[in-house]
């Protein structure tokens, strides 16, 4: 299944590792991973508008527009409906 994460961007739900809250407390080298530093990542904009979280998959760290306990919620439906096939 997939999760919209704002935009035109869409993933799915199996590749995402971390949805971060942007804002909360987080150490140093934490910060510099989310804004791709030392990560190796591409890190991707999805829009102009404010980032709220981070969405952290192998290969690329999303920044949603989109709060993060918006996108668990959407985690979560998918999971519940993943779990009924």
């Amino acid at each position: 299944m997939f999760i919209h994460l704002g935009g035109d961007t869409v993933v799915r739900s199996d590749e995402v590792i971390a949805i971060i809250q942007r804002g909360m407390e987080v150490s140093k080298i934490t910060k510099q991973f989310l804004e791709g530093e030392n990560s190796g990542q591409q890190v991707i904009r999805i829009s102009n508008e404010e980032t709220k979280s981070y969405v952290v998959l192998r290969d690329r760290i999303y920044c949603s527009p989109i709060s993060s306990l918006t996108l668990k919620r959407r985690a979560d439906y998918v999971s519940s409906l993943e779990s009924r096939e």
